[in-house]
């Protein structure tokens, strides 16, 4: 969760909101991502999701069988919906995002027996210094002092 954080870090320096994410297969980390929405103007530009991808290409295939991803707050339906598809062991996640989260706060995608994989759940690793970073960041952005999403208008 550590590295996943230092991406969140990452994310807050670029000026996107401070989300991070990290693709791990045993001991090796075969991705690490943060936010990008605003930086490439894409909505689906979110940490996991973009970890996702790249690990699908390190492994060069889409199945990410024995992977587990740490992501510093708790997925949204597309990221969760792509933990799923990418066939994700595990997620480990921080903070719980109750305006968006579908793990555990809005919907329960990941435990829906309808689909036909399962992913393993580790939640609150670290929370408050996930949730710590989000509400800094919005608290500088409220306050006008946010960086480049302030500057942007966002």
């Amino acid at each position: 969760m550590g590295e996943a954080l230092a991406e969140a870090e990452a994310a807050w320096r670029a000026g996107e909101v401070p989300i991070g994410a990290v693709v791990v297969q045993g001991d090796q980390v075969l991705a690490r991502a943060h936010n990008r929405r605003e930086d490439w103007s894409d909505p689906t530009a979110h940490a996991e999701l973009i970890a996702v991808r790249l690990a699908a290409r390190a492994r060069g295939g889409w199945r990410l069988t024995g992977a587990t991803v740490y992501a510093t707050i708790e997925p949204c339906p597309m990221c969760a919906g792509a933990l799923l598809l990418a066939r994700v062991d595990r997620l480990v996640y921080g903070a719980p995002d109750p305006k968006a989260g579908a793990v555990d706060s809005l919907a329960r995608l990941l435990d829906d027996p309808r689909f036909n994989h399962r992913v393993e759940i580790t939640r609150g690793v670290r929370a408050e210094e996930a949730a710590d970073l989000l509400r800094r960041f919005f608290r500088e952005l409220r306050e006008g002092t946010g960086g480049a999403v302030a500057r942007r208008g966002c």
